[in-house]
């Protein structure tokens, strides 16, 4: 079943749109404004965006942060690997420590990764998920998140999964809810490759599950398990038509975008990239490792952003599109302006903030790192 979704995309040079061109990228430096972010109605994305204006910084100051958590009530909690910390970002770019989440082993690309909030359900309150090492391997942790902006607490962590294998390197991490209320995580294969395509093997995998941590009745593989074959996926989101996609670092090659499929073998590691081996799935675009290592992915309307680490850039996505394109098309924003960057998060109020990750120890940190920042999104210009 070699299949490919419109083709794939080499390289990272700007590329005028098929239908739309697209003004140049800002270069504009990240403002010292540090606008608080507010609690608002969702506004309508366009299908197609692009960022526009200057970027600002919303908080600074930060240590080697990862991951980004929004609450309804306009709360912004973020995750720092290292320190174990979830910090509150509030006024003025405050930061807040709320916890340190207990048991976290700190060692290469471990520590405290992914954040997720669930609003409600199963007769609970809310909940913060987090993904995290410990002692045993990786794990998924959950936690009551109380009280509002400028003052929530968490309750004592409950384990949901744990025995995810772990490594210095190559953990996944990430954790997302899709529309259909399930909780999906990325695994990484902690160097052991082999296991990446074993579905008895929690690692290299793309997992869905209850938000207890048990499995969907409408499970592909009748286990969480939703999609295997990977390296090291770190980037979840969902488009308009409630598609998956996942961003997944590469080893020496090929750094990939796919478009998942629950069930659905992605190749790792009998396959880097587009490399047509019968029963995987091709992905959908592709980049030279060195000009990317996508780490967190984010969906405004079809358009989809990668934070890229090696890369040092913002990469805009325009996948195949009836009438539009036939194969994904891409243009780098912000190359080298901001160092690596960790996290692309669609934000409540319709624009993209990013996490700054250039004090993780590969970085080159500037004396306001690490940052939270921001930038508008404007619809594509139409040629």
């Amino acid at each position: 079943m070699n299949r490919r979704a419109g083709g794939i995309a080499i390289g990272l040079a700007a590329v005028l749109l098929a239908a739309c061109t697209a003004p140049p990228p800002s270069t504009g430096p990240s403002t010292a404004r540090t606008s608080p972010p507010a609690a608002s109605a969702p506004p309508t994305t366009p299908p197609e965006v692009q960022p526009a204006g200057d970027v600002e910084a919303l908080a600074s100051g930060l240590q080697a942060p990862w991951s980004i958590a929004t609450t309804q009530d306009g709360g912004v909690l973020v995750s720092e690997r290292d320190t174990a910390r979830i910090v509150e970002i509030g006024e003025g770019g405050a930061v807040r420590e709320v916890a340190v989440v207990p048991g976290v082993v700190h060692g290469g690309e471990g520590g405290l990764l992914g954040l997720a909030v669930r609003e409600a359900g199963d007769g609970r309150g809310r909940m913060l998920y987090a993904y995290s090492t410990g002692e045993g391997g990786n794990r998924i942790q959950r936690m009551d998140l109380a009280g509002g902006p400028g003052g929530y607490t968490l309750g004592e962590p409950e384990t949901i999964l744990d025995g995810i294998p772990a490594a210095a390197t190559h953990n996944g991490g990430r954790l997302a809810f899709g529309p259909d209320g399930m909780l999906y995580a990325t695994t990484g294969d902690a160097t052991l490759r082999g296991p990446a395509r074993d579905p008895a093997s929690l690692a290299g995998k793309i997992l869905r599950m209850m938000p207890d941590g048990g499995v969907p009745d409408d499970s592909a593989t009748g286990t969480i398990v939703h999609s295997m074959g990977h390296r090291n996926p770190q980037g979840l989101a969902w488009d308009t038509a409630g598609r998956l996609w996942a961003a997944e670092f590469g080893q020496n090659t090929w750094d990939e975008l796919n478009l998942i499929e629950g069930g659905g073998d992605y190749g790792w590691p009998d396959a880097e990239g587009a490399a047509g081996l019968a029963g995987t799935i091709d992905p959908v675009a592709q980049w030279p490792t060195s000009e990317a290592s996508p780490s967190g992915l984010a969906a405004a309307g079809d358009t989809l952003f990668l934070a890229a680490l090696r890369g040092e850039r913002l990469i805009a996505v325009y996948p195949p599109r009836e009438g539009v394109r036939d194969a994904a098309e891409s243009v780098d924003w912000f190359a080298g302006e901001f160092g690596r960057l960790r996290e692309a998060h669609l934000a409540p109020d319709g624009s993209l903030w990013m996490l700054t990750n250039n004090t993780d120890g590969r970085g080159t940190p500037g004396g306001d790192d690490d940052r939270l920042l921001r930038v508008r999104l404007a619809p594509l210009a139409e040629g």
